[in-house]
């Protein structure tokens, strides 16, 4: 079954997991398999006014729509195009004093644009909203009460003088955003901004090492009337090579985990039971639960206790992250690296995740050559654990790249951003604006690789003049989010 640029996908049955998506021609890494716009899209409540509303791009200075004193959009040509999703939108608020949650809001796009066009198969869809996936049926109690509570603010909400949908479909919808909605990330792809409804998306199946990625592509307003103008996406991409007929998976949880907590994760937020090659023979979860190695092997009484002290440690530093006490997570991750060196194996996960944020709040706190060096243990690990072409790996390796620059490691850190520049290609695409972010780092730390090789007292020299230029971001203050998951879930 194909449909409006989509030739080169079909949904079929697939054995067990219901509806899942298959290639009809082959696939190379970083071929763009199909890139699909947002059936309908809102920005989380709490990022309302940083955002743009069409784009999701954060900007700035944004222009706020003059009617609901809501919306707010980059400039006129993103105000325009939103105009069609947000005229509904607009009356309604003014008319009910202020703008619902977000969840409401995203139920009263999908419904306005039902009314607009019905529910049938949309242009390009090769599913309609009436026949995505719900789960209502197996919600908890929880879950339920929220759906109740939705269902009531939404109907408040909703203007009389729009089309009325029964009880049982609002709460297929929502049931459908609870089940399917998918997290858009700003244009450095760095943070999650808000929430929309793919339903080509949709149909690809879960699988812990999967084919294909998915990144979000905020499009390109600027350029109006030139033919690289792009309307906001996101974009299948082939991870590995795929063959005519090979099913499309992409994975709903990230990697970094052992198979029973991602099957209990998946579990937990999508229902089912994960039957993946990696879950079912616990592909490298010797790696993740990794231990020393040696003559004085720790016991296993020891490992235990490090990992519970790991836990521990993991939760202090959430809380002093949260505070904003950069210094104090500096001190924990110390503490509990003293304690992990000697008992935890190099791609133990309880060490990596310590590494990680070790790198992060230090590089932010400016402690470059201490930050450096965790951050290339962490990457040394994640290597051996994550696919080759992971965007996490792509992103952590870049992080790590700018770290070792901003350490005065021309070398490592040349050859690290290189590394990343190579993964994000094939994941994020030549012409996303981290890829070419990266780009303009590549051909920096190259000229000055060069430099170094020929004079390394007359590079230390320059760069220094350079450093008070600061060509190279420093980091971004660290964030209390883990990379943007691949579906929205309410927490």
């Amino acid at each position: 079954m194909t449909k409006g640029g989509m030739e080169s996908v079909e949904v079929f049955t697939s054995e067990g997991k219901g509806r899942g998506l298959k290639a009809q021609k082959e696939f190379l890494p970083g071929d763009v398999i199909f890139a699909e716009p947002a059936y309908a899209a809102v920005v989380f409540d709490s990022l309302t006014h940083v955002i743009c509303h069409t784009c999701f791009k954060r900007q700035e200075r944004l222009h706020r729509c003059g009617q609901c004193k809501f919306a707010y959009y980059c400039d006129r040509t993103c105000q325009r195009a939103a105009w069609l999703n947000h005229k509904n939108e607009c009356s309604a608020i003014k008319r009910h004093g202020k703008a619902p949650t977000e969840n409401i809001r995203l139920a009263a796009r999908i419904l306005w644009k039902i009314e607009r066009e019905g529910s049938g198969l949309a242009e390009g869809c090769l599913v309609s909203i009436d026949d995505l996936q719900n789960h209502v049926d197996i919600f908890g109690e929880e879950e339920k009460k929220e759906l109740r509570t939705d269902v009531e603010s939404f109907l408040e909400f909703w203007p009389p003088q729009s089309q009325q949908f029964g009880m049982q479909f609002i709460s297929h919808i929502f049931g459908v955003i609870s089940c399917n909605g998918f997290t858009l990330s700003d244009q450095r792809g760095l943070q999650a901004v808000g929430v929309g409804i793919f339903p080509n998306l949709c149909q690809a199946n879960h699988d812990c090492w999967p084919n294909c990625t998915v990144i979000f592509n905020n499009g390109n307003h600027e350029a109006v009337r030139s033919m690289f103008h792009t309307q906001m996406r996101i974009e299948l991409r082939a991870l590995s090579k795929i063959s005519p007929g090979d099913e499309l998976t992409v994975s709903y949880v990230d990697f970094l985990n052992v198979s029973e907590e991602r099957r209990k994760q998946l579990k937990k937020q999508y229902y089912f039971d994960c039957a993946c090659e990696h879950c079912k023979k616990q592909i490298k979860d010797d790696l993740m639960l990794a231990v020393k190695e040696g003559e004085s092997k720790p016991s296993a009484e020891m490992v235990k206790e490090v990992i519970q002290f790991s836990k521990d440690t993991l939760e202090k530093i959430n809380k002093a992250r949260m505070e904003g006490l950069y210094h104090e997570v500096v001190k924990l991750c110390r503490e509990c690296l003293k304690k992990q060196e000697p008992v935890l194996g190099d791609t133990n996960i309880y060490l990596l995740r310590i590494l990680s944020i070790a790198s992060e709040v230090l590089s932010y706190l400016q402690m470059f050559e201490e930050a450096a060096d965790y951050a290339k243990r962490m990457v040394d690990g994640y290597m051996k654990i994550y696919h080759p072409n992971n965007a996490q790996l792509g992103m952590a390796v870049m992080r790590a790249g700018v770290t070792h620059w901003h350490a005065g490691l021309i070398e490592a850190g040349h050859g690290l951003i290189c590394k990343a520049y190579a993964i994000l290609l094939i994941t994020h695409g030549p012409s996303h604006p981290i890829t070419k972010d990266l780009e303009v780092m590549r051909v920096q730390t190259e000229m000055e690789l060069r430099m170094f090789q020929q004079n390394e007292f007359m590079y230390y020299k320059m760069r220094e003049a350079a450093l008070k230029n600061q060509k190279i971001q420093v980091m971004p203050e660290p964030s209390n989010e883990t990379s943007p998951s691949l579906f929205h879930k309410k927490e």
